[in-house]
């Protein structure tokens, strides 16, 4: 008996599920399709006589330290260290090297006998070899706090939880695997970047909530939020004629632009601009969805009105609150640019009339407006959906002439029986 039942439910969940699993399964296979097509065959050539490899290692001795506080900038060491480290990787594995750190208040850490560190090793056809600190190894404190996030994340939100970490896993291999290899193969950026969008955006709802009424709404509503803001982005942009050729690190693109690839530079501003709104505008579109499909299960009888009238009452409260997370968002991450440009006492008209502050504005603002106008967006689509429902499961208006003629009959029979009733019958009550 208990073996039935296991079977019933997983045909019960196979069912439900269905719909869930073959959008999935389709996705999966489009990212393998473009895997493959965008995959780049390397010619092996001949080794070069002088190369450098980057490789891991650890200290096991700190031979000599020529370095100490520099107290003009913040206390921050500077100086040089020799150490003897283990190599732990590639050809030179088990071998230890005389190694130099470089130390400088924006470069480099100074490290102690047993710290984990990254090294480039220079390696010379007359058999010599060089090595010198790149870096300290970030990598077990970076999967230590990554490890953390998943750990906390599935304790607080359990399945759900476990489920926004596989979307966010997907996110991020579709940025890396897909976005930027197209990109770089010179695919026009703010399609390419839009289609990506929407691709990820359909996948995390699926993953959320499956192929169900609340989902796809969601969906809907985060694809207008983000084509709404990419609308903006273009038409702030041409009005402050400033483009991706005006962003921060663009040099080394333009480079490689100039070196023969086909990368468009013009439109990263925006493509930008799609990817940093797309989180906060699928964050509101599920809050009104969910909301809105609670209302209806309250209350089943509230028309379109009702519905997108509740919809907008909710997300007037998130407007504040989600505008000030993205303009804040923007200003952190160049937070000490901004407090450079502070520095130096600027005039306002010098400083408005910048390229720099005119990105950062665009920027905060086209993806506030594809965030706020997902909210009516969603609202709208939703309420239109559950106002169907409610119409069509609502009872029929009974027939009012049969009914009428049905009464008129009792009636008649009522009045002849009471002007029938004997005198016996009288007495007798």
């Amino acid at each position: 008996m208990k073996k039935a039942s296991i079977d019933r439910n997983d045909k019960n969940w196979l069912r439900r599920n269905l719909p869930a699993l073959l959008v999935l399964f389709l996705a999966a296979l489009l990212f393998l399709l473009f895997r493959l097509s965008l995959r780049e065959d390397k010619e092996e050539g001949p080794a070069p006589l002088d190369y450098a490899e980057f490789e891991s290692g650890i200290v096991t001795m700190v031979a000599s330290d020529q370095g100490s506080a520099d107290e003009a900038s913040d206390g921050a060491y500077r100086g040089r260290q020799l150490l003897i480290v283990k190599v732990t990787s590639g050809q030179y594995e088990g071998i230890e090297l005389k190694v130099f750190n470089d130390v400088g208040p924006l470069n480099g850490v100074p490290v102690q006998e047993g710290d984990k560190v990254s090294m480039i090793i220079n390696s010379y056809r007359d058999g010599t070899i060089m090595a010198t600190v790149y870096e300290y190894n970030r990598l077990p404190a970076l999967i230590l706090i990554v490890a953390l996030f998943f750990l906390v994340t599935i304790l607080i939100g359990r399945k759900t939880g476990a489920k926004s970490l596989l979307a966010l896993v997907i996110t991020v291999a579709s940025l890396f695997y897909i976005l930027f290899p197209l990109l770089l193969r010179g695919a026009p950026t703010i399609p390419s970047v839009f289609l990506v969008c929407v691709y990820v955006a359909v996948i995390s709802f699926t993953i959320l909530g499956g192929v169900k009424r609340k989902s796809i709404c969601a969906a809907l509503g985060t694809i207008a939020g983000v084509a709404f803001a990419l609308l903006f982005a273009l038409l702030a942009q041409s009005l402050c004629r400033v483009n991706g050729l005006r962003a921060e690190n663009v040099e080394a693109l333009l480079l490689l632009r100039q070196s023969g690839s086909g990368v468009e530079l013009k439109g990263l501003l925006v493509a930008g601009i799609i990817v940093s709104a797309l989180g906060a505008v699928m964050d509101v579109a599920m809050s009104i969805s969910s909301a809105l499909e609670e209302v209806h299960t309250a209350n089943g009888e509230l028309g379109f009105r009702a519905l997108f009238r509740s919809g907008m009452n909710i997300g007037r409260d998130m407007v504040g609150t989600m505008t000030n997370t993205l303009i804040l968002a923007f200003i952190g991450s160049s937070f000490t640019t901004i407090f450079y440009l502070y520095s130096m006492y600027l005039s306002c008209y010098q400083l408005y009339t910048s390229a720099y502050l005119s990105i950062e504005v665009i920027s905060g603002i086209s993806s506030s407006i594809g965030m706020i106008l997902a909210i009516p967006l969603t609202a709208a689509i939703s309420a239109l959906w559950l106002s169907r429902d409610t119409e069509n499961s609502s009872p029929k208006a009974p027939d009012r002439t049969k009914n009428a003629g049905k009464n008129a009959e009792r009636m008649g029979l009522n009045r002849k029986n009471r002007g029938n009733t004997s005198p016996k019958s009288a007495k007798s009550r």
